[in-house]
């Protein structure tokens, strides 16, 4: 642009989607699996699991009717299915989980309800195999 060589110009779209936001509004509804490396913000529904994501943001309206696994997880709808995070989960006033939760750490705001068993443990190493197999 403005006289530049475009072989001259680095590239900056689809280069390295760790910094990549993608946003399902309200109005959008998923039937299949969603696999991602970057943050993923959901006020939509999904019907089917959610993998991959550096971080996974379920909006108060938003829903997920399968299994979550993310590096970090911050719930304020609805998930029926189970959810596992390597670093971090954290569960809004709004939140409802049915299924069992798996993660290093975890801060649950009250009036958040869960609906299964909590494991705390170092999930790490079988998350980023998750998203090492979601990246071939």
């Amino acid at each position: 642009m403005f006289g530049k060589d475009a072989a001259a110009r680095p590239e900056s779209r689809g280069a390295g989607t760790e910094g990549t936001l993608s946003i399902l509004a309200a109005s959008v509804r998923i039937v299949g699996n969603l696999e991602t490396t970057g943050t993923l913000k959901i006020d939509g529904r999904v019907e089917g699991s959610v993998s991959g994501a550096r971080q996974l943001m379920l909006g108060r309206g938003g829903s997920i009717q399968g299994d979550v696994s993310a590096e970090e997880v911050v719930i304020g709808g609805t998930v029926d299915g189970g959810v596992r995070a390597a670093t971090r989960i954290e569960l809004q006033a709004s939140a409802v989980v049915n299924g069992d939760i798996e993660t290093k750490s975890i801060v649950v705001l009250e009036g958040a309800r869960i609906n299964g068993t909590v494991r705390m443990t170092d999930v790490a190493a079988r998350i980023s195999t998750q998203v090492a197999k979601a990246n071939q």
